[in-house]
């Protein structure tokens, strides 16, 4: 019995490195790619063998414009996720707490919303924002990001609030606080893992959105990371090493952010299905 456990662990353990392997292997085949010069590709899985080649990354950051969509997508991503945490806190308190007939539908409304592909919505969404001079604004893709990642984030909130003891709640009544004072002091800082899921979780989808940002943002000033990428790369597609470390800058923002959040982040994804 103990050795069928030893070795039925051991293939989960083999399986688990093959899947790990199999999901870095581009972000290793970008590396490799971004630090040799366009004449030595001949193997894209050997590492450089002269040296790096910083040539790839001068011409991303110069001729791609690689530091200005870091900068607009930093400004976009901070503004949007701070809005929906924000948001997504204060809507799902009520949500969570009150259970009436009116609420459920309203709870209900959010989750269907998920269910509406983004692009079947781009038609109207660009008519409005044209007419109201949204268009290559900061306000308006911050506003489209929102709105559509307040739905998930409200789903999250609510579910981990229903989890939180209501006597804490009942006990600070008592000693005569508000709701507003009881959701600032004691629900909002029990919130951080779930909140940590939300950030990572907007902040990821706002960071690396083309389709929205594609349409949205069209001036070369005010485009974000992977738009930015997408123009670069049809510039340079017989430029791999250009095109890679393109790439690995817009990668690099948001996969520090990561490592900073992750500890959290299971946290928050299980905590709906904890009760009590």
């Amino acid at each position: 019995m103990t050795l069928s456990r030893r070795a039925w662990g051991g293939v989960v353990g083999v399986f688990l490195v093959g899947m790990a392997a199999v999901q870095l292997a581009p972000f290793y085949v970008a590396l490799t790619v971004s630090t040799k010069p366009r004449t030595d590709l001949s193997s894209r899985w050997l590492p450089p063998m002269d040296g790096i080649y910083w040539d790839n990354f001068a011409r991303a950051i110069e001729r791609g414009q690689m530091l200005t969509a870091v900068k607009n997508s930093v400004i976009v991503t901070l503004l949007a996720t701070i809005l929906v945490v924000v948001l997504g806190a204060l809507a799902a308190y009520p949500l969570a707490r009150r259970r009436t007939r009116l609420n459920k539908l309203v709870f209900l409304a959010f989750l269907g919303s998920l269910m509406i592909p983004p692009l079947s919505v781009l038609v109207p969404i660009y008519t409005l924002m044209n007419r109201i001079d949204g268009v290559n604004t900061y306000w308006g893709i911050v506003a489209i990001m929102v709105s559509g990642q307040l739905p998930l984030a409200i789903f999250l909130y609510a579910s981990f609030i229903q989890t939180i003891p209501i006597s804490l709640e009942e006990a600070a009544l008592v000693d005569g606080a508000n709701r507003f004072q009881i959701f600032f002091r004691i629900v909002l800082p029990l919130l951080k893992p779930v909140t940590a899921t939300v950030v990572i979780l907007a902040g990821v989808f706002i960071w690396n959105d083309y389709q929205m940002s594609l349409y949205m943002l069209t001036t070369s000033d005010m485009r974000t990371i992977a738009p930015a990428i997408g123009a670069f790369f049809s510039q340079q597609s017989s430029n791999l090493g250009a095109a890679a470390a393109a790439s690995l800058i817009g990668l690099a923002p948001i996969l520090v952010a990561y490592l900073f959040l992750q500890r959290y982040f299971m946290k928050g994804m299980i905590a709906g299905a904890e009760k009590g």
